[in-house]
């Protein structure tokens, strides 16, 4: 070991009387990798946004959508249905999951009695398909007890409204029972000039609904989070079960989110480990052209070594490592650069939608990296190491 900490050692010198020779080269060198870091880091983060952005719509993985459409002439009543998915989730031990119900309710806003889009849903919908809400809260559990229907609805229907959430704002339910309804949160609008629409607990609107409004709009449906390697055997279970708990009925279970995406995300790997390989490119070829000009004017210095007994190995080697030590420290300095890049810049905010999950600097990135850098270190080396071997003791001497 004490020829390869030598030869470390002496490289360090060479570097530190070199240095403003090689220092342009580095500074070249350690954006490379800060790039190639950033931009792999980053590529965690655009992942992580792409899988969030998927899971909003669709629910996290996996989600199973159930759906029972009657066949027969005799049509189950809502209360069958619901009897029918308690039961599905207590048998599967199913942690989250929610009935849905789309429909139009008529609310009475102050410009007059509109027809709104509204959803009911179970508390757990939010955390399935990753919800957030910008104002208020989402529902707990106990507001299927409260005696006035709980709201969250988006900024078109407060803007519709004449009032704030921080007013706790309420509003009538038009209908055959007209109820008092209590805006617990708000939303923002989905897209520019999006109408107002809502959502409201399931167990509230079966509570104020008659039978027949309900059924006018489709018998409801379930939705279950449940473990990505049991999903297939838990879809055939769930059709089976619910077959035949609900007579005549077409039973369709389906998985709504997609698992291609592994697949989308090894394309975008691929793509960012490219352009971070021409970035990198790049950044080596100056610290190349320097150590062949600094080759060439230690021509002299190197046959005095080879005059006193230097092998070419250790020419070699200490060519080599001068390269190597340079872009080591030009690694770790562009490493650190991306780390507090990525540690102070809201990638995901610029990106167009914030991460719940926010992933940490991936250590794969660092090591990535310091890869590239030792790697453009071993390669920009590689050449002048050649030539200094190649010197004759004779003709460089008198060079």
């Amino acid at each position: 070991m004490t020829g390869f900490f030598g030869a470390l050692a002496e490289a360090w010198d060479e570097l530190r009387v070199h240095k403003l020779r090689v220092l342009l080269a580095l500074i070249g060198v350690a954006v490379a990798v800060c790039a190639i870091t950033t931009i792999t880091a980053a590529g965690d983060m655009l992942r992580q946004v792409s899988a969030e952005a998927n899971e909003r719509w669709s629910g996290r993985p996996a989600t199973l959508s159930v759906s029972a459409y009657p066949t027969g002439q005799e049509i189950p009543g809502v209360e069958e249905y619901v009897a029918a998915y308690e039961d599905i989730t207590a048998r599967y031990e199913v942690e989250y999951s929610s009935m849905v119900m789309w429909s139009e309710t008529t609310f009475r806003f102050p410009g007059g009695t509109m027809p709104t889009q509204t959803n009911a849903v179970s508390a757990d919908w939010a955390t399935m398909h990753r919800f957030v809400v910008d104002g208020g809260r989402w529902f707990t559990e106990s507001d299927a007890d409260n005696l006035s229907p709980a709201l969250v609805v988006n900024q078109a229907f407060l803007d519709a409204l004449g009032q704030r959430i921080e007013d706790h704002p309420t509003i009538t339910i038009g209908g055959e029972n007209p109820v008092e309804a209590t805006v617990i949160g708000s939303y923002a609008n989905t897209w520019p000039g999006e109408p107002p629409a809502a959502y409201m607990l399931v167990e509230s609107k079966l509570r104020w609904s008659t039978p027949e409004s309900l059924m006018n709009t489709g018998p409801p449906s379930l939705e279950l989070w449940v473990p990505t390697d049991t999903v297939d055997a838990l879809t055939d279970a769930v059709r089976r079960d619910l077959s035949g708990a609900i007579a005549g009925a077409q039973v369709d279970v389906a998985r709504m989110d997609s698992p291609d995406m592994n697949m989308i995300d090894g394309a975008t790997k691929w793509v960012i480990l490219g352009v971070s390989a021409v970035a990198l490119l790049l950044g080596g070829l100056g610290l190349v052209n320097i150590a062949l000009v600094t080759v060439r004017y230690r021509i002299r210095e190197i046959g005095i070594r080879r005059s006193f007994g230097a092998s070419s190995g250790r020419v070699f080697f200490s060519v080599l490592m001068e390269s190597v030590v340079a872009t080591v420290v030009a690694g770790v300095v562009g490493v650190s650069l991306a780390i507090v890049i990525l540690h102070n810049v809201p990638l995901d905010t610029m990106m167009g939608s914030p991460v719940q999950d926010r992933p940490g600097f991936p250590v794969s990135a660092a090591v990535t990296g310091m890869v590239a850098a030792v790697s453009v270190g071993a390669l920009a080396g590689l050449i002048p190491a050649l030539v200094a071997v190649r010197v004759k003791v004779i003709d460089a001497i008198r060079y």
